[in-house]
């Protein structure tokens, strides 16, 4: 094989797919990521068997064939290289020779003949949205589903489309986010859950770009996204997702209506008091004059009054200040509105139309006079 691109274009496409190139795994070959040209075009790939990405570049083909190359010593040797032409060229002992200029590397491939190619779906059911509406949606759900592999729903997210609103959820366990997206067309009704791992990758890929679309497509295990020259394949986590509609009552007893900015920087500073692991709750007291934010740690105490719009009965309820400011930081209303029923009961922050919904569980705290 032999081939001649720009380095531009190699790290591109090699960063790409080494996303799905696995941290430990006991087969050496999905350490690799995948040269072929046998199609009369650059395709790269890499597969850790629960997702695989797969990228097509530009470049000249010389001579067609197909290696196996270790990914982190071909991402660092094409990271290296000058900004000028790369020539890859290997011959019938995998022995590849990677040069640049006067830069001459010489490593060993494996055949390509052992790798795991990205399976061949059926692509029938699908659905399609812009490269910026998928990145946001993932951008402003992410960060509430769990790392803990205890229970496998909790660290993905559900994707159910329904006529032409997709509907994006996630959750640890203390707190729920959820994305409405209004679609194009009218689609069939379908629920799946997809890795949070899978869908943290793609938005690293994804331009965010309003005028490029991403095809997604579901089948019973899988879901495939394609955009630009690029496919991703993922396995869909198995299982009924939980149902969460009774934990999102309508009931309220105090709604406030507060300048967004304004709360996530009295947080922000409120959490200069706690340390990293210390479960401080933040405590909002509601009144007609406004909602007061305190804090006591170790470390000292902090209090501040914020003008608000206030509905409702007096309240003074505590949150773990850390899911407050996640859920602030990705929503971009100037002004939010917070629902709450008793200090024991979820405190909702949500837009009339319901196009986002934070739900966050209060914990218990005790005043400190």
């Amino acid at each position: 094989m032999k081939l001649i691109c720009s380095k531009n274009n190699l790290l591109n496409g090699v960063q790409i797919v080494s996303k799905a190139v696995p941290n430990k795994t006991t087969m050496s070959i999905l350490e690799c990521i995948l040269v072929d040209t046998t199609g009369g075009r650059i395709t790269l790939t890499a597969n850790d068997m629960e997702m695989g990405i797969e990228t097509t570049i530009e470049g000249e083909i010389v001579e067609k064939g197909i290696i196996a190359l270790d990914a982190k010593i071909f991402l660092d040797i094409v990271r290296k290289l000058p900004d000028n032409n790369i020539t890859i060229q290997t011959d019938e002992t995998y022995k590849t020779t990677i040069t640049c200029e006067k830069a001459k590397f010489n490593i060993m491939g494996k055949s390509g003949e052992d790798f795991s190619y990205l399976p061949a779906v059926e692509k029938e059911e699908g659905i399609t949205v812009s490269q910026f509406t998928l990145k946001e949606v993932v951008r402003q759900t992410i960060f509430s589903i769990s790392d803990n592999d205890n229970n496998k729903l909790m660290s993905g997210e559900l994707f159910d489309i329904n006529g032409n609103e997709l509907k994006v959820v996630s959750l640890d366990g203390h707190r729920i986010s959820i994305r409405k997206i209004a679609l194009k067309e009218e689609y069939r009704q379908k629920k799946v859950v997809v890795p949070g791992k899978t869908l943290n990758e793609i938005s690293k890929i994804l331009s965010g770009d309003t005028d490029r679309d991403v095809n997604i497509f579901f089948t019973s295990k899988q879901i495939i996204f394609e955009f630009d020259e690029t496919t991703v394949v993922s396995r869909l986590i198995e299982g009924e997702y939980f149902r969460i509609e009774q934990m999102l009552s309508s009931d309220y007893e105090t709604k406030v209506r507060i300048n967004k900015k304004e709360l996530l920087s009295c947080i922000d500073r409120a959490t200069l008091l706690v340390k990293e692991g210390d479960k401080k709750p933040i405590i909002i007291n509601i009144t007609d004059g406004g909602m007061e934010l305190k804090i006591n740690s170790a470390l000292g105490s902090m209090n501040e009054e914020i003008d608000i719009a206030k509905d409702g009965r007096d309240l003074m309820i505590g949150f773990n200040p850390k899911f407050l400011i996640d859920a602030l930081r990705v929503i971009d209303d100037e002004q939010v509105d917070l629902y709450m029923l008793n200090p024991k009961a979820p405190c909702l922050i949500k837009d009339e139309e319901e196009n986002y919904i934070y739900l966050i569980l209060p914990v218990n705290f005790t005043t400190v006079n």
